[in-house]
């Protein structure tokens, strides 16, 4: 959708939250716990991280006071959206013994309707990744399927960026064109929206809006481009694909390695990874099993074992299965990059591995 503008003060924001509970949606936000800024249901506007940022960098994540009453001017966190349509842990069947035989009992969970509030550019690209990975291949997931259906996005556009963001080298952010309902600009007297969705029309219809100025459209597009001006961290991904898969030999895979933990952070905060596995969980009294689906890691030894053995058995073939997937095999499966640039591998890495070293670690010694 092409429409106009529209700007309202802060206290309309409330107002957009109030028409979203109201439309039956679970609204999810960002908010404080423990130390850093997360994603959780979000009510009222006094929850939101007001006068809060970040200071990022390889392996440290710290709060600062930003000295001004925003809402929204935060870099993104630990937590990413994918956990809410692509759940931690979901039931996927329930078997009961019986006096005679067993029932089998198909478990399909509860479809929440997520109103998701704060999404940022380099978050929306996450999600169009994980459609073509779940929604867009021969093979459809319908857990996530009947949560995408279902979902209300409210971006927000960037007015902070930290050190370890990327996304203007991997063409995401900081700047939200597409793939939201309505999209938001934070200044210091409200918010300028830009309306994405015929639903996204009709749920600021219940705000007091007015058609934004153009001076209010001038401070979003400098507000823009301060932010990606604060973007220092580059990262050169041409013909990344060749130059990952043609290097698997090489030392840098060994000296990394030395390093990793094989913590599983990386695969756990990223907002694209995928890796999961099924288990059979027995009740006390053993005449109950779920099957359940829980987020995995290829970082687990166990991901990759098979009948003969394990396939990755020692830390440098692990990081380099991860690192190669997510920047080069996944560009032959899915067509397009596994990396939007939003850096949480690397502020979450407890020894601050940071991926960006290692690809030009491998460029370099390759020229």
């Amino acid at each position: 959708m092409t429409e106009p503008a529209r700007c309202f003060p802060r206290a309309q924001l409330q107002t957009l939250l109030n028409e979203l509970w109201r439309r039956d949606f679970t609204v999810l936000g960002p908010q404080i716990d423990q130390q850093a800024i997360v994603y959780g249901e979000l009510r009222e506007t006094t929850q939101l991280p007001e006068g809060w940022s970040d200071e990022q960098s390889a392996g440290q994540y710290r709060l600062v006071p930003r000295g001004d009453q925003a809402w929204f001017g935060y870099a993104v966190g630990p937590h990413s959206w994918k956990r809410a349509l692509f759940p931690p842990l979901v039931t996927l069947l329930r078997v009961q013994a019986l006096t005679e035989g067993w029932n089998f009992e198909d478990l399909p969970e509860p479809v929440p309707q997520y109103a998701l509030i704060g999404v940022r550019a380099c978050e929306l690209a996450a999600i169009r990744v994980q459609d073509q990975v779940f929604l867009n291949g021969p093979h459809q997931d319908p857990v996530y399927r009947a949560r995408r259906e279902r979902l209300f996005i409210v971006a927000v556009n960037c007015s902070h960026a930290a050190s370890t963001c990327f996304c203007s080298s991997m063409n995401t952010g900081p700047e939200c064109t597409s793939g939201f309902d309505l999209a938001l600009t934070e200044l210091p007297d409200g918010f300028v929206c830009t309306i994405g969705s015929e639903r996204g029309r009709e749920v600021l219809s219940a705000c007091d809006t007015e058609p934004a100025t153009e001076a209010q459209l001038a401070a979003c597009h400098q507000q823009v481009r301060d932010t990606e001006a604060q973007i220092t961290r580059r990262f050169d991904t041409d013909n990344i694909h060749d130059l990952l898969l043609g290097n698997l030999d090489h030392p840098r895979w060994k000296d990394v390695a030395e390093r990793c933990l094989s913590c599983t952070n990386c695969t756990m905060v990223c907002p694209t990874c995928f890796c999961s596995s099924v288990d059979e969980v027995t009740d006390l009294q053993t005449d109950v099993t779920e099957r359940q689906r829980k987020w995995d890691s290829c970082f687990n030894p166990d991901f990759s074992y098979m009948n003969s053995g394990l396939v990755r058995n020692d830390v440098r073939s692990r990081y380099r299965q991860w690192l190669t997937h997510k920047l080069a095999s996944w560009h032959d499966q899915f067509g397009t990059s596994g990396c939007v640039g939003c850096g949480r591998c690397i502020t979450w890495c407890p020894v601050g591995i940071d991926l960006t070293e290692e690809v030009a670690a491998i460029r370099e010694a390759s020229t």
